[in-house]
Order: C-alpha cells, then sequence, then structure tokens
C-alpha cells in the first residue's frame, strides 16, 4: 500500500469522523493507532409516517463540528498536529441541496426509509432486476439511494437543478469541510444503485433510467486519497482529508479483512456481513449483494479496486433499542443480557426483527416485525432472549449464503459495533454458527478503519499490516455443542409467515 507524501514531523495524530445512523463520533488517534480523545452526538431521528425516517443534515454537519472540536479539546493538543482526517458514514442516506445558499432543500432520507418501495415494485414489475444487478451488484430496493433521490427530485420540480447538488451523508460533510468541494468515494458511490461496479463511475443508462442529471451527482474518487483540506476557520488549521470509506467498508478495513476468506460481521443499529473477494467481483446466487471494499490510485496511476460481498441485515440493535425505548421491557441495553440469561430457553417465543422489511437474503420491502409462539405462560425475559436469538438467526442465514457462494467456507467471525458487548448473543452466535467469534478489544472498528487508511494514505503509518497486528483481541467465544438448530428452522418459518405483509 502506496502512500501520498508524507507528514511533517509535528504532526502527530489522526482524527477520525465516524457519522452514524444514530450518532455522529470523532475520534483522535496517536502514532501507537492508540484513542487519545473522543466525543459523540446522539442525532435526532424523525418519523414523519411509519415506514420513513429522516435526519436532519443541518444537525449532522453542527454535530460534525461539535465532535471534532470536542475530541480535539478533549485529546489537548493543537489541530495543527492532526497528519489527516478520515471520515465514515452511514451510507445509503442521501439529500439534496442549494449550492449558493447551501441549505438542504429537504431532511435526508435515511437508508432504513421505505417511502419509494412502490417505485422499487414497479421496476421490478418492469423487468429491470437482472440489469440493475448486473450494472451494481445490488437488488432492486429503497435501502439504496436512487429511488431516494428521485423522490426528491420529484418533491421539488420547480427548482432550477443548475443550482442543486445531490449526495450521500459523505459528500455533504465533505462540501462543508472544504468549503465546497463535491466529492465522494466508490464505496459510497457504490451503494446509490447509479455506479457501474465495473467502470466505478456513474452508469448513463442508470442515470437515465432514474432521470438523475449528471451534474447534480459528486466526482467519485478512490476511498484512499486527498479529498482536500479542511477549511482553516473551521478547527483552527487544514487538515488534509485523505479517506472516505462507507461504515461497512472502514469496519473491514480495519479489521484487516483484505483479501478473500477474511469477513466481519458489524451488529449496529443493522447488521452487515461483509467478506472481500479480492480484486474480483463476485456474483452471489443467494441474494447476497455485490460491492467495493475499498479503492486506491496505485503507483502507475490506474485504480486498485478490491470487492465484497455483503449481507445486510436492516434492524438487530435497532431492536435493543426498541425494548428499552418503545417496548420499556429494559432500562438499559445492557441489560438485555442478564434478562436472556435468567431463561434457560426462549419459552416458545420467535421474533422477526422487520422493522424496516427484511434485507439479506429475503429482499422483501413489505415484511413487517412479529413476535410469534407467545403462550400465557411467556415472561418478559422470553421476549427479550427471542430478540437477542433473532440476531443471531439472522446472521446465521447470510453465513449460510455468503459459505454457498464461495469455495472456501467461513471459519471464523470478526465482530464489531455495539451489539457485540452482548456476551449471550456473541456465545449464542458461535453456538448457532458452530465457530468462533473473535471480539477485539476496541469495539468502534469502524472509526478505526476510518483512521487506518487516512493515516496509511499519508504516510503517517508505514503499514496496514503491522497495523493489524497490533489489534487486540478481548474474547474468542467457542461454540458449545448443544445449539438447538431445529430453532433455527421454526424461526426460519416464522419469517415466511411475515413476508409481503403489506
Amino acid at each position: 500500500m502506496h502512500t501520498l507524501g508524507n507528514t511533517t514531523p509535528s504532526s502527530d495524530y489522526i482524527l477520525a469522523l465516524d457519522l452514524g445512523t444514530t450518532g455522529n463520533r470523532a475520534f483522535v488517534f496517536n502514532a501507537d493507532s492508540k484513542i487519545v480523545g473522543q466525543a459523540y452526538k446522539e442525532l435526532t431521528q424523525y418519523y414523519p409516517q411509519p415506514g420513513w425516517l429522516e435526519h436532519d443534515p443541518q444537525q449532522i454537519w453542527q454535530d460534525t463540528c461539535w465532535v471534532m472540536q470536542t475530541a480535539i479539546g478533549n485529546a489537548q493538543i493543537a489541530p495543527s498536529a492532526i497528519a489527516a482526517l478520515g471520515l465514515t458514514v452511514q451510507r445509503e442516506t442521501c439529500l439534496i441541496w442549494d449550492k449558493t445558499t447551501g441549505k438542504p432543500l429537504h431532511r435526508a432520507i435515511v437508508w432504513q426509509d421505505r417511502r419509494t418501495a412502490p417505485l422499487c415494485h414497479q421496476l421490478q414489475d418492469q423487468g429491470y432486476a437482472n440489469e440493475i444487478y448486473d450494472r451494481t451488484g445490488l437488488i432492486i430496493d429503497a435501502y439504496f439511494s436512487a429511488t431516494k433521490l428521485r423522490w426528491l427530485l420529484d418533491k421539488f420540480t420547480d427548482v432550477d437543478l443548475n443550482n442543486v447538488l445531490a449526495g450521500t451523508i459523505d459528500t455533504w460533510v465533505l462540501w462543508n469541510l472544504t468549503g465546497g468541494i463535491h466529492a465522494t468515494d466508490h464505496t459510497n458511490a457504490s451503494r446509490t444503485m447509479l455506479m457501474n461496479l465495473k467502470t466505478c463511475d456513474w452508469d448513463e443508462k442508470l442515470l437515465e433510467l432514474f432521470q438523475i442529471p449528471a451534474h447534480i451527482l459528486p466526482q467519485i474518487q478512490p476511498s484512499l486519497g486527498v479529498f482536500g483540506v479542511t477549511d482553516a476557520t473551521l478547527l483552527g488549521a487544514e487538515i488534509p482529508i485523505t479517506a472516505i470509506l462507507g461504515d461497512q467498508q472502514a469496519a473491514l478495513f480495519g479489521h484487516g479483512c483484505d483479501r478473500p476468506g477474511l469477513m466481519k460481521c458489524t451488529y449496529g443499529t443493522g447488521s452487515f456481513l461483509v467478506a472481500h473477494t479480492g480484486d474480483q467481483i463476485v456474483r452471489s446466487h443467494h441474494q447476497l449483494i455485490s460491492t467495493v471494499a475499498w479503492t486506491q490510485a496505485n503507483l502507475r496511476g490506474t485504480l486498485d479496486v478490491g470487492y465484497a460481498l455483503e449481507g445486510s441485515m436492516f434492524t438487530s440493535g435497532a431492536c435493543i433499542q426498541w425494548l428499552r425505548d418503545r417496548l420499556k421491557l429494559i432500562k438499559t441495553a445492557a441489560e438485555s443480557e442478564a434478562m436472556a440469561n435468567q431463561v434457560t430457553d426462549n419459552g416458545g417465543v420467535y421474533f422477526v426483527p422487520a422493522f424496516s422489511g427484511l434485507g439479506a437474503p429475503y429482499w422483501d420491502m413489505s415484511a413487517r416485525g412479529a413476535f410469534f409462539g407467545i403462550t400465557a405462560s411467556v415472561q418478559p425475559e422470553h421476549l427479550v432472549r427471542a430478540v437477542l436469538e433473532a440476531i443471531a438467526y439472522q446472521v446465521l442465514e447470510v453465513v449460510q449464503a455468503i459459505n454457498a457462494s464461495s469455495s472456501t467456507p467461513v471459519g471464523r467471525l470478526t465482530v464489531d459495533g455495539g451489539a457485540c458487548e452482548n456476551n449471550f448473543l456473541m456465545q449464542f452466535q458461535a453456538d448457532v454458527l458452530g465457530i468462533p467469534v473473535e471480539r477485539p478489544i476496541m469495539r468502534d472498528t469502524t472509526v478505526q478503519g476510518a483512521a487506518f487508511a487516512a493515516g496509511l494514505a499519508v504516510g503517517f503509518w508505514e503499514s496496514y499490516e503491522a497495523l493489524v497486528q497490533q489489534r487486540q483481541i478481548e474474547r474468542v467465544f467457542e461454540p458449545g455443542s448443544d445449539a438447538p438448530l431445529s430453532n433455527f428452522a421454526t424461526w426460519q418459518k416464522a419469517v415466511k409467515r411475515t413476508l409481503a405483509w403489506e
């Protein structure tokens, strides 16, 4: 992995931003790749209608400024000591804004939002599924950005499109950080359903299909590379922005999964299982999507592209939040572990986490969540346990699909994300998979990946391999022999009953 230039001797730190679905974080890393300062701010979720979810782009930008300044303050360093900035974001969430005033025309439509399901069904009925999959590696679904952008443009038909810019959250924040650079990277672009996976550029046929003018879209650049510098008035220094990655690709990078046979699962708002497939686009017959792992310009000036297979499960950690905030069965997310351990089994209860439809391997936008098997003897503990088991069963289905798509079966699962803190869930996951589950000490692998990428791109760190080897493993959950896979079959039966609900 070559570098773009060398840092000055006083540049002792890397700043990394992780702009996620539930909140925005900033971390300052030192040369030993240790965190010396951090900050977090929760993000307001707007639900204008059932199945719709929006974020306020201005809040995302203001919170980004706040977490950067606070993390730098907590690290007690001068902004001029930061060698580079890496950015990782929630993917597929998108918006349009006025390039003169810098004001968004509408709140951002979040990746979980289902409002464009009717348009997706229409495209499927018109026979576009195979062509879109061939060009983008993606399944037609409201998850991806293209139909969301179409919805936004349809809402503002009287606006002069010469004055409009569009993009995902990385594009919006980069534009604000740099005072007007309109760019994205291949990992985020590959999630729009508008980028051709083979050419790694916007696909003219798809832009025509969705009637999205090319000039409103950002320029696509390598994930590791110079995107610009921060406006000096923001932090008091011009900091080079040298890496942009979608959050799941950043986690893949942070775990060191840089070649075929290596994969990770992030248990965040949703669960995302990503397996590196090298420089080859691997097509799955099991409803997995093909995507970009990350890209970098090589010394010959051409593009090195790594690809990946992904199983996207829309609802996992969000179920635990729901138990806490909506059902009020638990006061903290951590309580779910203790409650699940208070019962010896699920009491015959099965949960289907289809709050936003189902992703891989079903891709059913009209599925909805449900509990099955409730009897008068069921206690709150059984419901909590059923929710945790469902998170693990979703991952099992996707691992089975990846194994069926690959000549090398998965031998170990590396994990990160908030819900991987749950020991009951991780042990149950190892039991049902029948393979070890490896949990690193550093749970925020997403932001670690963004930091690693930014630092390597400017020569702040010399060796990717050395960085990955320094990662410390906190615990390996070994599979037990008593995993009741008959329960998995019952869970799959429950899932089938929620399909096509709406």
